[in-house]
């Protein structure tokens, strides 16, 4: 079976690129899932970053306390261009939605009783289901390529949707122990 290679990663954009990227996601994307709005404008889209890096960038987000998007577009936004891509990211995705979000709540609490905006919201919240499963299925299926992030991956849904342990249980147990195995491996291969 013949495998393509990934495309070649395009220059930097510049500031005002970088913003108006964010900004564009930000304000057309609904519901939630915005990390796979992210990693198709960023990585399929304009090929500025490499799934891999995205990947990575989307798990230290995640790690930090805050809103995961945010801490992806500072993260995206440093990679990109430094200090002033990291502000222009986390501007760019949450102030111009932020004034939508204002007018919109506005215009929703006159129309919300309506059943064809009820039927419109489920809508959206079925497309942002999806997004975000998308971007769980990306995750496991990179992690699942080796057998111990595998065995993480697992005992994390088992720990929170079989066993019901608080969150931040599994993350304060999991997460180091997951670092200090990686580190682990990463001197090994260093070694070798």
């Amino acid at each position: 079976m013949a495998t393509t290679a990934p495309p070649a990663i395009a220059p930097p954009p510049t500031l005002n690129q970088l913003f108006l990227a964010f900004t564009k996601i930000g304000l057309t994307s609904f519901g939630g899932g915005l990390s796979g709005w992210l990693l198709r404008e960023f990585v399929q889209r304009r090929h500025w970053l490499t799934e891999d890096a995205f990947m990575n960038g989307l798990a230290i987000a995640q790690a930090f306390p805050g809103i995961n998007v945010v801490n992806l577009a500072i993260w995206i936004g440093y990679q990109l261009r430094g200090g002033k891509g990291a502000l222009l990211g986390a501007l760019g995705i949450a102030v111009p939605p932020m004034f939508v979000a204002i007018a919109l709540f506005v215009v929703f609490e006159q129309l919300s009783s309506h059943p064809p905006v009820q039927i419109g919201m489920a809508g959206v919240a079925a497309a942002a289901i999806g997004l975000s499963l998308n971007m769980g299925l990306r995750a496991l299926y990179r992690s699942a390529r080796r057998v111990v992030p595998a065995l993480f991956a697992l005992a994390t849904f088992c720990a929170i949707f079989v066993f019901q342990i608080p969150l931040y249980i599994v993350a304060g147990v999991l997460a180091p122990l997951s670092i200090a195995l990686a580190y682990r491996r990463i001197q090994g291969e260093k070694k070798a």
